[in-house]
Parts: structure tokens; C-alpha cells; sequence
């Protein structure tokens, strides 16, 4: 059966306002909405557009943490996932960890494509799809704009710095999505009712060969300085005049 495995991660929704903990150890979650991170939305939603298309005929929808992952799971059922699966830990999953655990997965469950967003909003590591191609030794095409798929390649038009690159890529490959990829869609209620009936498993990253080590150790969490109030200038004259009193021209 042809399929895409889609990495799904539980974050802080983009719409809350992050707060530090008073001691500075971390990020207050207690209480706080959580969702998909929205760049594995945006690559749920390309996966269930290329079965759509017939392209494939399954969508497996995988995440790495805690129990309360499956909220995030429940919902990427009620986009258009056909199953999903929970790697349940309550160890800290660094990128180099939650390559293995897809690799081992991807070996498993052998599928067409894994998509992946391009990064996590609250770490912004940028990592774990290309650790995945690298350890699965399969090709990559990351910050994808367009994806086309033609029998066993793909076609991905990539968003780079000097614009836009467009290169083919033998399947299985990885890719990683980026934010003008797509729009996903929108959850219905009849959705999410049909989401519960959906198979989800839970495996232990033990059974995937996997032992997760922390590596980095965060030392201290501080929120950005406060930004300085502007100042209206009249002309581009007194304009040089305020940056050459802040040594700035």
C-alpha cells in the first residue's frame, strides 16, 4: 500500500503569547492552549491532498511525547489521517532522536513519502527532516512551495534564499514543508466524531530501538527585551541628527 507518514508535534499555539517561568527554567504551559505545530499542519494538509488525488492510499499521522499528544493526533485524524501513532515518552526529544525514532518507523511502515514541517515554532531547530533523509538514506527536498509527483519522482519547488528552486527527487524521499505551501483546511464537528473511531497506537520509542539522550542541557529562559519607544522625526535631517547621538551614523 502506497502511503505518506506525516510528523506531527504538540506546541504552543502560535496565537498564545509566550511567558517565561519566574525562575527562568522554561516556558509556562500549565493552562495554555496547545496545537499542531502549524508547519506539520501545513504538511497534513499536502499529504491528504495527494491521496486525494489518488496518488496514494494511506495517511499515518506520527508523533513523539507525551500522552497528551494524542489531542494533536485526534485532530490530524479529523483532517483526513486514516491512522496514527503515538511514540509515548516523557523524555526531551532533541531533532537527533526524533530522526531515529521516524527512521525506524519509515523502515516499518515503508512509506512513499515522509513530510515533515519545515521547522517546530517553539524551538526552531530546523533538523529533523534532514537527519531523517541522512539516517534513512533516502533524498531530501526541504522548504517546499509545490510538490508534483509523477510515478516515482517528485517534483518540489524549494524557497530559497536567492528565490525560488525547483529540483526532482527519487521516491521515497523526505520533505520538508514550508508556509506558502498550502492553506489547510478547517475541522468540522461530523469530522471529529469520525476521529474517534480511528485506529491510534501507542508504542514506546524502546520497542523502535531508540534511547532517547539529552544532549543539550538549557541553561536559562529570558523573554526578548521590551522594545524602545519610537521617536517622530519632521525631516531626514533631524533624522541623522537622533542617529548620530546614538553613535548609529
Amino acid at each position: 500500500m502506497k502511503r505518506i507518514l506525516v510528523a506531527i508535534k504538540r506546541v504552543v499555539d502560535y496565537n498564545v503569547r509566550i511567558r517565561v517561568k519566574p525562575d527562568g527554567s522554561g516556558v509556562i504551559t500549565d493552562g495554555v492552549k496547545m496545537s499542531i505545530n502549524p508547519f506539520d499542519e501545513i504538511a497534513l494538509e499536502e499529504a491528504l491532498r495527494l491521496k486525494e488525488k489518488g496518488i496514494v492510499e494511506e495517511v499515518l499521522a506520527v508523533s513523539i511525547g507525551t500522552a497528551d499528544c494524542q489531542q494533536q493526533l485526534r485532530t490530524a485524524l479529523a483532517m483526513g489521517a486514516d491512522r496514527a501513532i503515538l511514540v509515548q515518552t516523557d523524555a526531551v526529544i532533541e531533532p537527533l532522536d526524533a530522526a531515529r525514532i521516524f527512521r525506524a518507523l519509515c523502515e516499518r511502515e515503508t512509506p512513499l513519502l515522509a513530510i515533515l514541517g519545515k521547522q517546530a515554532i517553539d524551538d526552531d531547530c530546523s533538523q529533523t527532516g534532514q537527519m531523517l533523509a541522512a539516517l534513512w538514506g533516502r533524498p531530501q527536498a526541504t522548504f517546499a512551495s509545490k510538490v508534483e509527483i509523477n510515478g516515482d519522482v517528485a517534483r518540489v519547488t524549494r524557497e530559497v534564499d536567492a528565490g525560488l528552486e525547483t529540483i526532482e527527487v527519487d521516491l521515497p524521499a523526505v520533505i520538508t514543508t514550508d508556509l506558502r505551501l498550502n492553506e489547510p483546511r478547517y475541522v468540522k464537528l461530523p469530522d471529529i466524531m469520525k476521529a474517534k473511531k480511528k485506529p491510534l497506537d501507542t508504542l514506546d520509542p524502546g520497542a523502535l530501538g531508540v534511547t532517547p539522550v539529552e544532549r543539550l542541557k538549557p541553561v536559562k529562559f529570558e523573554p526578548p527585551p521590551v522594545r524602545a519607544k519610537g521617536v517622530m522625526v519632521k525631516d531626514t535631517q533631524e533624522l541623522i541628527d537622533a542617529l548620530r547621538r546614538k553613535g548609529l551614523a
